[in-house]
């Protein structure tokens, strides 16, 4: 797959909900992933971190800001909250656990797509990543999800994009091995090193002139890894 759809994670127990929201995120070019309860999402965020997570605070197995404290612990996206609860205290107390949104049910999903993509916007701009990066012949367009070698598009992975999407968005700061692991794989994977060097060498052999004396792709030693870009 070349051109990866930004992924939404749906956190909500309400069918009607996904029935809905799933095409229109569809159509407007994400790509909607489906949870009924925090558990399940929770999985979903460290399995496969989401560009985003639109949660729904009355979930059956826990409170919606629960799942929120304990997404924080591992996942640094957006997360809309999507309620049909509109006490004020409600909204600001998902706020001070770290939504950056919060639309009250019953919603238009022209609205909720707005703030969706007002959101996503921000992280880039919040971690001082440029939407468009070009190193040598390598363009990465973070939000098109589009990665062009010499103007010919490089087929990457999922996993293989993330890696990439998590180091370009350092805006050439050093990433460590642990950052990596918990943001791609999850926090079950934290020690899996090896694992992480095999993907970025994959990416090298996609990316560098010479992998074996990266240009893009530079290691710091012992510690992470970092993405220069011109």
């Amino acid at each position: 797959m070349t051109a990866l759809r930004p992924l939404i994670l749906v956190v909500d127990d309400d069918p009607q909900i996904h029935r809905f929201l799933a095409p229109a995120l569809e159509a407007a070019g994400y790509e909607p992933v489906r949870a009924d309860t925090a558990a399940a999402g929770l999985a979903d965020i460290a399995n496969r971190p989401p560009d985003a997570v639109i949660l729904d605070l009355g979930l059956p197995d826990m409170d919606g800001k629960a799942a929120l404290q304990r997404a924080r612990a591992f996942y640094d996206g957006p997360v809309l909250i999507l309620s049909a609860r509109d006490r004020e205290m409600e909204k600001i107390e998902a706020l001070d656990l770290g939504a950056v949104d919060y639309v009250e049910k019953p919603f238009h999903v022209g609205e909720l797509l707005a703030r969706l993509r007002a959101a996503l916007r921000q992280r880039l701009s919040h971690q001082g990543a440029r939407a468009v990066v070009h190193a040598g012949d390598v363009e990465i367009d973070l939000v098109k999800r589009l990665v062009l070698r010499a103007g010919e598009p490089v087929r990457l992975s999922p996993r293989e994009y993330e890696l990439l999407a998590r180091l370009v968005e350092a805006g050439g700061r050093v990433v460590t091995h642990r950052q990596l692991l918990t943001a791609v794989w999850g926090p079950a994977n934290v020690d899996d090193v090896q694992y992480l060097r095999v993907f970025v060498g994959h990416l090298r052999q996609k990316l560098e002139t010479d992998p074996a004396a990266p240009r893009f792709l530079v290691t710091d030693s012992g510690v992470g890894y970092r993405f220069v870009a011109d």
